[in-house]
């Protein structure tokens, strides 16, 4: 085993528990990373619930006792495990601010998804709450609206930024020569041929429409589809998702001014009952 001086991650060549074969032919070695093994060590301490000693837990996890008195200290290190007075190991602090990072995220989506379901219920239109993933607008959660008007886009739907209006307000908060360059690299055509393609012309819109907290496209992705959309922004003033509005184009600028002013809202009430908006 050695280290990796950059990282102080613990890199195995091979670290192996025996495994027995079939056939006759006695055992093998087995591959073990060293991020499974990591992962085997905070396992055994949540599944057992208590601090435990380093023998206890290489016994455990089949692992040399060496091997995972490196882990432990690499981990401690790290505030992923601490070490205790007598010399037993538990959870560390890092894993609970991962857990109340995942936490948030589980009660956003909630609210979120509670928030979509009414809008769709007063919109009588197919609502989505959409996020960033890279290069991509990700389709989060959707509630269909109650007429025959179908959505291509679905759950788990991914779509160059460029395509939507969510996928501009995910971006809006960025500074402008980041935007740009963004467009540059992740502007494609899309099926209608009625994408923007322009960097600086999308990062215009992007800037503009994240200030005014809405973003309108239609048949950018999708042949007579609309979209209107709010971002969604925390306490630090970032767009983590957005909120819309799909329909047919047509009826969209019919009432525009009705379907503006119920998605902004929508948009507000997830902020407020977040504690991300104080007004």
């Amino acid at each position: 085993m050695e280290l990796d001086g950059k990282t102080s991650s613990i890199v195995y060549s091979e670290d192996e528990a025996p495994v027995e074969e079939t056939g006759g032919r006695g055992a093998r070695r087995s591959r073990v990373s060293g991020i499974d093994r990591a992962l085997q060590v905070i396992d055994y301490l949540y599944e057992t619930g208590s601090p435990t000693g380093v023998y206890a837990i290489a016994k455990a996890v089949k692992a040399p006792l060496s091997t995972v008195y490196v882990i432990v200290d690499d981990l401690v290190e790290k505030n992923m495990l601490t070490r205790n007075g007598d010399g037993t190991i538990w959870l560390g602090s890092r894993l609970y601010h991962y857990g109340l990072a995942y936490a948030r995220s589980l009660d956003f989506m909630s609210v979120a998804t509670h928030e979509m379901h009414d809008l769709c219920r007063e919109a009588g239109e197919t609502v989505q709450v959409c996020g960033r993933d890279g290069d991509y607008m990700l389709v989060l959660a959707m509630a269909d609206g109650p007429s025959h008007f179908q959505v291509a886009s679905r759950v788990g739907t991914r779509v160059p930024l460029n395509w939507t209006a969510s996928g501009r307000l995910l971006v809006g908060n960025l500074p402008e020569e980041e935007r740009v360059e963004l467009f540059k690299r992740c502007a494609k055509s899309s099926p209608t041929g009625r994408a923007q393609m322009d960097p600086g012309v999308l990062s215009a819109a992007a800037g503009a429409a994240f200030q005014s907290r809405l973003s309108i496209q239609a048949g950018e992705s999708d042949y007579a589809v609309a979209c209107i959309a709010s971002p969604i922004c925390d306490g630090n003033g970032q767009c983590v998702a957005t909120i819309s509005i799909v329909l047919p184009e047509q009826k969209a600028f019919s009432d525009e001014n009705r379907y503006t002013a119920h998605v902004r809202a929508s948009a507000e009430r997830i902020e407020k009952i977040m504690g991300w908006r104080n007004h």
